[in-house]
This record gives structure tokens, C-alpha cells and sequence, in this order.
């Protein structure tokens, strides 16, 4: 199935050790694929332009990457790098640790994202925002950039004061998808109920 989007590029959010995991997110297995490689395939539906964001020692091998410029500041930093270093207007964003996204859903928000002029559109589902599972327009690195520069790294409180396209859980579920989408792996325990539902898809 190819659905590929004009004027985008996808980035892996790669993420570093997890003391909860004791290791990499992005090396963890999940049915003879890491986590990295499985978030590469899936984007790759979409753009061949996938680049990962992390320590270029440690991912080179998987494909292009970027690392960030604002060191340990969290998931804002790597979207900062993500914005700074694009060549496209719209840009997915996805964190690594998210095995249970489906192409039909970021179709769906692919779709929305271009034909709105919102710097952001994002799921508000699973519990909260999902900005790690989001298209940002290149001309939010600014924003991003300015909050770290006061030393702040939340994502979250910088959309009330930009146009953002927020898709609601209960719109989502209206299409079929399920908040279990957004699901993503912190724990031991996590990864192997992972293992288990992707054992049972057919």
C-alpha cells in the first residue's frame, strides 16, 4: 500500500537509554523487529524522506539522522532538531515507542494536517495530547527554539498561543480508531503486552 504525501518529511523520535527498559527503546524486539525499524517501515508508507532524530553513533546504520542542538532537553529538543534540519513544510513526528499506530490512522492525519493551515495537528486522545504522534510545520522550530532558550522544555502549554488542529478522541473513535493507537512502551510488562496483541493479530 503506498499513500505517499507531497511536501513531507517523517522523523523518528529515537529517544536514549530507558533506566525502566535498561536499554535503547528504539533496540527493543517486537516480533523479530526493533522498535526503530518497525516506526521506519511504517513511515516509509508514506515519504522515503524518513530521518531519525538521536546520537548519530548509535543510528547511522538505519538511515539518516539528525542530533539535537539543544542537548537533553527532552522530546521538544528533538523536535526542534527535527524542524531545524527539514527541507519540508509539513513534518511528522513520532516517538519511537508507539508499536500500536496504524497507517490508516496517520493517513488520516496526514490528510488532515494538509489540508489545514494549522502549525500543529495532533490527537487529544489516550489521556492528553499526543504531540509525539503530530505534523508540525517547519516554522514551529521557531517557537520550539524560543522556549528553550527561556529554559523551558514542555511542549504542551506552546499550542494555547498557536493555530493548532487538535483531533479529539471522541471524533477519532466516530473513524474507528481506538485511543489504544497511542499506547506506548515504558515498562517490561508493556513491551511483552505488546508482544502478546501482536501475537494474536492475524
Amino acid at each position: 500500500m503506498m499513500c505517499r504525501v507531497d511536501n513531507l518529511t517523517a522523523f523518528i523520535l529515537a529517544g536514549g537509554k530507558s533506566s525502566r527498559m535498561g536499554a535503547d527503546k528504539a533496540f527493543l524486539e517486537l516480533k523479530g523487529r526493533t522498535l526503530l525499524e518497525r516506526a521506519l517501515e511504517t513511515v516509509r508508507v508514506f515519504t522515503p524522506e524518513a530521518i531519525i532524530v538521536g546520537e548519530r553513533a548509535k543510528f547511522v546504520s538505519f538511515g539518516t539522522v539528525v542530533e539535537d542542538i539543544f542537548r537533553d532537553r527532552g522530546p521538544l529538543g528533538g523536535i526542534h532538531a527535527a524542524l531545524s534540519a527539514t527541507a519540508t513544510d509539513l513534518n511528522l513526528i513520532l516517538a519511537v515507542d508507539l508499536p500500536f499506530l496504524e497507517t490508516t490512522f496517520l493517513k488520516y492525519l496526514l490528510r488532515q494536517a494538509a489540508a489545514s493551515d494549522a502549525l500543529v495537528t495532533l490527537p487529544r486522545a489516550g489521556g492528553g495530547w499526543q504531540p509525539l504522534c503530530a505534523v508540525y510545520r517547519k516554522t514551529f522550530a521557531a517557537i520550539a527554539e524560543r522556549s528553550l532558550l527561556q529554559g523551558r522544555n514542555k511542549i504542551d502549554p506552546l499550542f494555547a498561543d498557536i493555530k493548532t488542529l487538535v483531533l479529539e478522541e471522541r471524533e477519532l473513535a466516530r473513524r474507528g480508531f481506538s485511543p489504544d493507537l497511542f499506547r506506548n512502551v515504558n515498562t517490561p510488562e508493556e513491551l511483552n503486552d505488546a508482544k502478546r496483541q501482536r501475537a494474536n493479530k492475524k
